[in-house]
Parts: structure tokens; sequence; C-alpha cells
């Protein structure tokens, strides 16, 4: 449940693995690995993930939709998941 988590704080942030390796202090490659579930989060990395996204360790746990609904308004991008495109008329 928590690789869905902070998958959805990385989509609504527009982190990507790099990014967040460099929040938490960790290398892109253990992101990597700890988001495929070929290695755990530790307690260690919720504080770090709580910190890095300004979401209490709690609501980290209660799911994405919870989680997302946590952060501050500066720490949306400016649109998630996606580009912005101004169509004129």
């Amino acid at each position: 449940m928590l690789r869905i988590t902070v998958a959805a704080l990385m989509r609504a942030t527009g982190d990507n693995q790099t990014s967040l390796a460099v929040g938490l202090r960790i290398t892109q490659g253990q992101v990597s690995r700890k988001q495929s579930g070929q290695a755990a989060w530790s307690l260690g990395d919720l504080d770090r993930l709580s910190a890095h996204y300004g979401v209490a360790v709690p609501d980290l746990l209660c799911g994405p939709t919870h989680a997302v609904e946590r952060l501050s308004s500066h720490r949306l991008a400016a649109v998630v998941g996606g580009s912005r495109e101004v169509i004129a008329v």
C-alpha cells in the first residue's frame, strides 16, 4: 500500500525517482527497488517521506487519496500527470 501512496504523491507533486531520492537522501536505485517491491520501505524512510512531502506519517499510512489530500498547495504540481496546453478560440 505504501508503494501506491508514494507513487500517488510523486504524481501529484511532479517528483520523479531521482528527485525523490535526493529528498530522501538515498539513491535513485534504492527508490526504484522500494517502488518495485524488491526492497521494503523502512521506518526511517517513512520519517523522511513525511518531511519531504510535509505529510504526517499516519497520513502516509492511510492510503494514496488521503495522503495526496494532505499535501499543501505549494507542493502540488501545476498540472498533475501532464502538461498544460492553451487552446486559442
